[in-house]
């Protein structure tokens, strides 16, 4: 579960840069993959990159995603695993019809 999480608009508005901070302490850059809504909320799903920026493609992580008045982006923790499971459900979904 990530303590803090930061996003950073990069000057080409379609790439993000996400970074996470892990209850370890240790930081993990991620580009985000999808936005997608479940029951009124939005979730952005994250595809960790390595040091070279290439990304991952064994792990995802969800989170919530809301934007403030202003449109800034900030994420929060998904709180129960019912919760979790519609969402990765709905992601399934997602993925399946691509």
């Amino acid at each position: 579960m990530a303590e803090n999480i930061s996003i950073e608009n990069i000057p080409d508005p379609d790439e993000w840069t996400v970074t996470v901070e892990l209850d370890d302490g240790s930081e993990m850059d991620c580009e985000p993959l999808t936005i997608f809504d479940v029951d009124m909320q939005n979730y952005i799903v994250l595809l960790p990159v390595d040091e070279n920026g290439l990304p991952s493609e064994e792990q995802v992580y969800i989170y919530r995603y809301y934007e403030d008045e202003k449109g800034e982006p900030s994420l929060g923790n998904i709180e129960s695993d019912e919760e979790y499971d519609k969402v990765s459900k709905r992601f399934d979904e997602i993925q399946d019809s691509l």
